[in-house]
């Protein structure tokens, strides 16, 4: 997208994050690229100083929205109030800003949203299911909730986060859509 198009840049930590809000989207009927609304993944939260700088009332000075997992919050609020857009932020401030966190992390809100029994139905779709129940079965994971399996199972493995986004999302009931998703979106 050019410059010169953008209006709105919401910023998330990495690609899976990306497809996931590309792809609500689109089921919600939004054509971003359209709209002039651009998602940033910026390759982890460290570098959310760099994407504010270039972004934000120091750089572009286009209208900010983002989002991030529960762990790196405080990369986030401190990355604003470098920027000038507050000082001791509390979550409710950040959100006025535009800026939501996912309760832990986007597989988190997404699971939670479907549910762990459609959510396996998906990874058996893809062809999965083997290899999740494998990791199921080593001690370090063996006896924990499906939930807490499902997360670490899709955080695993090459670029399993990114293929695994777009398609629960797909799968979501738009009336049921996880809060900060829906919020960020709802932003810009």
């Amino acid at each position: 997208m050019a410059i010169a198009h953008r209006r709105a840049v919401v910023l998330v930590e990495g690609a899976s994050d990306q497809r996931a809000l590309e792809a609500l989207a689109k089921r919600l009927g939004r054509d971003l690229s359209a709209e002039g609304v651009e998602i940033v993944p910026m390759g982890g939260s460290k570098n959310i100083r760099s994407s504010l700088a270039r972004f934000g009332p120091r750089g572009l000075n286009v209208r900010l929205a983002g989002l991030c997992d529960a762990a790196e919050e405080g990369d986030f609020r401190r990355g604003l109030e470098w920027a000038g857009l507050g000082t001791d932020l509390s979550l409710a401030d950040m959100e006025a800003l535009g800026f939501y966190v996912c309760v832990e992390d986007l597989e988190d809100e997404l699971i939670r949203s479907l549910g762990v029994a459609h959510v396996e139905r998906i990874v058996a779709a893809q062809g999965d299911l083997a290899s999740f129940r494998t990791l199921q079965k080593q001690p370090a994971w063996h006896g924990r909730p499906t939930a807490e399996q499902l997360r670490r199972f899709m955080g695993s493995g090459a670029r399993r986060k990114i293929r695994y986004a777009p398609l629960l999302v797909d799968a979501l009931d738009l009336a049921n859509v996880p809060r900060p998703l829906e919020s960020v979106l709802g932003r810009v």
